[in-house]
């Protein structure tokens, strides 16, 4: 098996299980949850694929219905950290995001795409599978709010092609460029750095005659 399979598995098991842990906090029954385990484990990849006139992984490998089960189990068993534990959604949502990028960017450029395709495959790949989760338990995205989320998945797609450009190797390349977007999407947390929100014409006025 090729690291960036597991790279695969281990993004699809991270991804799923953040899924599954909203569900739960919203009291959706086993059912749900793992349909929104599932969906936010495959939702950028089908999206990236169908955007490339490919199948949808996981229409030609079982594998990640069976991972996303899996999720579902540990979810269960392990219920009293996964779900009280607010760290415990941001933990592997950011880990999923972050594998999930550089396998977008490696599919695509398998693909035979130029680089600023390969980098808006992995964003795609890394953030719209979490957009998908949200707009199933009825939150507003993260990728439309002023976290750096999607950003972080875009930074990420820049990092890989400098190691490319700086000759790192193949697993070197792929290892860097998923920590950048854990590091950037932990640090822009940590520090509360985020995009500046759009605001109206009347919500503009209104603070300016408060001030």
């Amino acid at each position: 098996m090729e690291f960036i399979n597991i790279i695969d598995y281990i993004g699809t098991f991270a991804f799923a299980i953040s899924g599954i842990r909203l569900a739960a906090a919203k009291n959706f029954d086993w059912f749900g949850a793992y349909v929104v385990g599932f969906v936010t484990a495959v939702g950028g990849g089908t999206l990236r694929d169908l955007m490339l006139d490919v199948t949808p992984f996981w229409m030609e490998h079982v594998s990640y219905l069976v991972i996303t089960g899996l999720a579902l189990v540990f979810v269960l068993i392990f219920r009293k950290y996964v779900v009280r534990l607010d760290n415990t959604f941001f933990i592997f949502d950011a880990v999923g995001i972050a594998l999930f990028t550089v396998v977008g960017v490696e599919k695509s450029i398998a693909a035979g795409f130029p680089m600023w395709v390969n980098v808006i495959m992995g964003t795609i790949t890394g953030a719209a599978g979490g957009m998908f989760r949200d707009i199933f338990i009825n939150e507003v995205p993260l990728i439309f709010r002023k976290d750096i989320y999607a950003m972080a998945c875009l930074a990420g797609g820049f990092v890989y092609y400098l190691c490319i450009w700086a000759g790192l190797s193949v697993v070197a390349t792929q290892v860097t460029a998923a920590v950048s977007v854990i590091l950037i999407r932990v640090l822009s947390v940590h520090f509360h750095i985020s995009l500046p929100a759009l605001k109206s014409i009347d919500q503009t006025a209104g603070e300016a005659k408060q001030e």
